[in-house]
């Protein structure tokens, strides 16, 4: 028989998943095109309530909905990067955040407009309702599933920047812009493709998410926060970083309600200031 740790070891690594695939994209976006995107929750959402409509107005199957949250998602990221972003990739910081941070407020007021301030009902499939025992642990057949697609989309996006055509048009995008537009590369293509697959995995997170932490026109803020904290401690444009601090982050909020409730959510601010006190670039991240 396993102890009670096990169980929650288990929860924490699946809460990890759905915060890898919320985190992944901002951490793709910031390392690798240095653009500070702080409406990238705001996609997430976009992808949750898509999810949501198609399953409560059209009768939608729950699997069936994922594929057009991430598309959802990454179709409004293109036009958003089109018209809004790109004319930002060379401008300051403080210049992306203000504009991002204000289309994160546009976000949640047109949510809250459109499907007003409750939480949004969602019925999930009867078949990844309830729970398996593995020697005498409850395992969650949702919670499976999450882990499953985390460690799927992980592997998918290790080989596509490691090993892909594409991926090294990315990365030589990144190092020297003149330089890979003098070798034929198309860098804004290239960057507005990697802008619409970040956002499409955190439209794909976002409708993930609903069945564990519900979905309110605040989404877009509350996981900003959570998100912004796996991407530093990971460290900037490392997926393997993202993947890690995911697993730490959620381990340690379930880890910190279940043993110590005193402390509650705040045990992960007292984690991401250890490991950036000890590793200031984060776990996988590279001093510039």
């Amino acid at each position: 028989m396993l102890p009670p740790v096990f169980g929650v070891l288990f929860d924490g690594i699946a809460y990890g998943m759905l915060l890898f695939l919320l985190s992944v994209g901002m951490s793709v976006t910031l390392g690798l095109m240095n653009f500070v995107n702080l409406a990238h929750c705001a996609f997430g959402m976009i992808g949750a309530y898509v999810a949501v409509m198609l399953m409560k107005d059209f009768n939608w199957n729950f699997f069936a909905t994922l594929p057009f949250a991430f598309l959802s998602a990454a179709l409004v990221s293109v036009v958003v990067e089109r018209t809004l972003y790109r004319k930002l990739y060379r401008a300051t910081d403080l210049d992306q955040v203000l504009l991002t941070i204000g289309l994160a407020f546009i976000s949640v007021a047109a949510a809250a407009w459109f499907f007003g301030t409750t939480q949004q009902p969602v019925a999930m499939p009867s078949y990844m309702r309830g729970s398996i025992n593995f020697l005498g642990l409850n395992i969650g057949i949702y919670r499976m599933f999450l882990v499953a697609v985390g460690i799927v989309v992980t592997i998918l996006l290790v080989m596509t920047l490691e090993h892909t055509r594409f991926g090294a048009q990315v990365r030589a995008a990144v190092d020297n812009q003149r330089m890979a537009r003098g070798l034929g590369i198309d860098v804004d293509r290239t960057f507005a493709v990697t802008f619409a697959l970040g956002s499409g995995l955190a439209g794909l997170g976002g409708a993930l998410a609903i069945e564990i932490v519900g979905l309110d026109p605040h989404f877009a803020f509350i996981y900003l926060v959570y998100v912004l904290i796996v991407v530093s401690v990971g460290g900037l444009g490392s997926i393997a970083g993202s993947f890690a601090a995911a697993c730490l982050i959620g381990i340690s909020d379930i880890a910190g309600k279940y043993y110590v409730p005193e402390l509650g959510g705040f045990l992960i601010y007292l984690v991401m200031v250890a490991v950036l006190m000890w590793k200031p670039a984060g776990l996988f991240g590279k001093r510039s």
